[in-house]
């Protein structure tokens, strides 16, 4: 799908598999090496290996060698990698809303030091209006300027 201009069709061509996007979490809750991603995801060997592969190669994960000299690699988020957490924290908060009983037991995101809950993401405009579902319309732009993420 790199040809199709649409970006959620690119984005889900890079990441919308059953894995990516767990094995992008995990690395955010601090797995660096493969036999750590294995046993906190229960994931095979070959499907592992092969998710990885794909994530270095397309710029969202970096590869290095281990610093104890062995054979075993590192693999770290980069900035595109990194860049994800919104969407994982959207898809994290969405599935809280929907998809558990108000009975049952599930995890939220808080704030790593004070422990806080986070406030639910909205899309707002560059002039503080907050968006809605149906307020957004996707526009063709002449050229792809990168967003500003620091805001």
């Amino acid at each position: 799908m790199k040809a199709s201009v649409c970006p959620l069709a690119r984005s889900l061509d890079l990441v919308g598999d059953r894995w990516s996007l767990l094995i992008v979490g995990e690395a955010l809750r601090g797995s660096r090496r493969f036999s750590e991603f294995e046993r906190r995801l229960g994931l095979a060997k070959n499907i592992l290996a092969e998710r990885l592969r794909r994530l270095v190669a397309e710029g969202v994960m970096e590869a290095a060698p281990s610093s104890t000299g062995s054979s075993h690699r590192i693999y770290n988020l980069s900035e595109k990698g990194e860049a994800l957490y919104l969407t994982l924290a959207a898809l994290w908060q969405w599935s809280e809303a929907y998809c558990f009983s108000p009975d049952e037991r599930s995890f939220t995101l808080v704030d790593r030091v004070d422990q806080d809950r986070l406030m639910p993401l909205k899309l707002v405009t560059t002039e503080g209006r907050v968006m809605g579902p149906y307020d957004c319309i996707g526009q063709m732009m002449p050229t792809h300027p990168r967003p500003d993420t620091n805001t």
